[in-house]
């Protein structure tokens, strides 16, 4: 049984990671890893939810310049705000994202569709594991969470569901969860972003009668070959997952003791 939903209005695949089983049987705890979108789209009625859930870090996957043309972060008591931007600015991929969740320009999207977006997902899922900021920043960002000072964290990226994805399989693959139900657990973005996707399509469709609905879905949705395209790269590269851990994010035995300590129950 996986944990609660923080039902945010502006937040919609907003969720608590607690209730997984990791190691030895040992659930993650509740209310300690929550994974969100962005929150400049929170309502009124949502900061009551995060006042309850009160994090003490909120971590920002961002680059700078997606933070800039975005809406500001709602935020309630004082977390500390962390910034570790996993963004490299030769793949168009996020910039397309996010230009597409705030209504821009879309100038990457021509790119995109003559490259297969499926594809261009694809090759993003397999840069994580290999890219400089992002081997450096995942590191960092499972260095956060092992630290109790930090809890509950509340992590997130622009949409809420690729590099946002990436890091809860990296941080419940630490934990001990299987890979059944990190799977299931990442692939739920889907039905829970359905009506926005909806939503998201018809205003591009409003500005672009000739708008291609297949080359726009691959990245409002995330789709099981993504992920295993990020599961190929740590094979092919690392060997194993506790390769990929120890070597590729530098994370030590330390490290990962500590981030089941604080985070299992």
């Amino acid at each position: 049984m996986a944990g609660r939903d923080w039902e945010m209005v502006g937040a919609p695949n907003a969720r608590d990671l607690g209730g997984l089983v990791g190691v030895d049987g040992r659930r993650v705890r509740v209310g300690q890893l929550i994974r969100t979108p962005a929150l400049g789209r929170l309502t009124d009625s949502d900061l009551p939810v995060l006042a309850k859930l009160g994090p003490a870090c909120v971590l920002d996957l961002r680059d700078g310049s997606e933070i800039a043309v975005a809406p500001t972060d709602r935020l309630v008591g004082e977390p500390r705000v962390v910034h570790l931007p996993v963004h490299d600015p030769e793949h168009p991929v996020f910039t397309y994202v996010s230009a597409v969740l705030l209504g821009h320009d879309l100038d990457s999207y021509e790119e995109l569709a003559r490259q297969g977006t499926a594809g261009a997902m694809a090759e993003i899922y397999r840069w994580f594991v290999t890219g400089e900021s992002a081997r450096v920043n995942f590191g960092a960002a499972v260095r956060l969470a092992a630290a109790p000072d930090n809890l509950p964290l509340v992590y997130h990226c622009s949409a809420g569901k690729d590099r946002t994805g990436w890091l809860t399989v990296i941080l419940l693959t630490a934990l001990g969860v299987d890979e059944a139900a990190i799977r299931a657990e990442y692939l739920r973005n889907n039905e829970l972003t359905g009506s926005l996707r909806a939503v998201i399509v018809e205003a591009m469709r409003r500005r672009n009668p000739e708008l291609n609905v297949d080359a726009v879905l691959p990245v409002l949705e995330v789709r099981a070959e993504y992920l295993d395209a990020g599961y190929d790269e740590v094979r092919r590269v690392h060997g194993s997952f506790d390769g990929y851990l120890r070597d590729g994010l530098g994370l030590t035995e330390d490290v990962l003791t500590a981030l089941r300590a604080h985070l299992l129950e």
